[in-house]
């Protein structure tokens, strides 16, 4: 059919692209003008509209394959990995990304192992050396370096963090092929669906604005200051991770290499000292303001607005503030 494109799985639930996968077909645009090669996504699901497939066109793609199917409805970590094989062989990519998602960290390893080819997992950057050859770069030892990753086995797989590459500019001139590929699922995976629980949740990833709290903070119930403040300024609560770690938070929350990566306008850091670990993931703010009762702590040398002061006296004092200028 085709061979040695650059394939992004575009990660498809409730009827609506993740958008991990317009920032992945940016990078693949980028990487595939150097190679001199294709951009292509897939889509794996039930009822996929053809505008669906058009909007991966229009961030990049040249190509769009649609899996389907009924018993594609739900992630289905055996049944998507099944037809994700089945493209590969297809069509041969030289390149295989997917976003460093749940479904994408649950999904990537089990194709890479199923195809043999090899998986470097969270990267923050994909290049192409002056040989040609694909480099996967992504932090190591939490952070504090690194790694320049070369993979001699094809596809080259990797999964990318969400929001960690810049999101193209959406250009609706653009035209490509869309390609509906038909697959036997007559395997049964073994997994059934029962029913799906929908829980609030918050997508740290696209928030404008994150007030987050760190160690400083001396109980659970004192996190509700940093709700009020949040509430205040229109933005979402984050925390680090020794707060997920103590129970305090969920993992959602988490700021952080192994949380979440932000981007937002405004960061608010209170009682963060600042540690690789969670510099790495929120190091792309434009504006970061720290709190912190340490002058020495190394938040502030990424910080815009570094304030030296203890929390509990300064949260207050904001939360009065903006209250005031609020009732005008």
């Amino acid at each position: 059919m085709f061979s040695n494109g650059v394939l992004v799985y575009s990660e498809y639930d409730e009827g609506a692209i993740h958008p991990v996968a317009f920032e992945l077909l940016g990078k693949s645009r980028e990487i595939a003008d150097r190679l001199g090669v294709e951009v292509w996504g897939v889509i794996v699901g039930y009822r996929i509209g053809d505008d669906k497939a058009r909007e991966l066109i229009y961030y990049g793609a040249d190509r769009v394959f649609i899996y389907d199917h009924p018993r594609l409805e739900y992630f289905d970590p055996v049944l998507y990995r099944d037809v994700l094989v089945d493209l590969v062989e297809r069509v041969n990519p030289s390149v295989f990304l997917f976003g460093a998602t749940p479904l994408g960290r649950s999904l990537a390893p089990r194709v890479a192992a199923a195809i043999g080819a090899g998986l470097t997992a969270d990267c923050i950057d994909i290049q192409v050396d002056e040989n040609g050859d694909i480099i996967q770069v992504r932090p190591a030892f939490t952070g504090n370096i690194l790694a320049y990753i070369k993979t001699t086995s094809r596809p080259v797989m990797s999964t990318v963090r969400y929001r960690v590459m810049k999101m193209p500019n959406r250009d609706t001139s653009r035209v490509g092929e869309i390609i509906r590929l038909a697959y036997s699922l007559g395997r049964d995976s073994g997994i059934r669906v029962l029913g799906r629980i929908s829980r609030r949740s918050v997508d740290l990833g696209r928030a404008d604005i994150v007030v987050a709290g760190g160690r400083g903070f001396r109980k659970k119930e004192d996190l509700k200051m940093l709700e009020d403040l949040a509430n205040l300024l229109g933005g979402v609560v984050g925390v680090s991770r020794p707060l997920v770690d103590e129970g305090w938070m969920p993992r959602e929350r988490q700021v952080g290499f192994s949380g979440n990566t932000v981007k937002p306008r405004l960061y608010m850091a209170f009682g963060i000292s600042g540690s690789p670990q969670h510099i790495a993931g929120m190091r792309g703010s434009e504006v970061v303001v720290a709190v912190n009762i340490d002058p020495s702590a190394p938040i502030f040398k990424i910080a815009d607005y570094g304030i030296i002061g203890d929390l509990y006296e300064v949260i207050p004092k904001l939360i009065e503030e903006l209250n005031r200028i609020k009732r005008g």
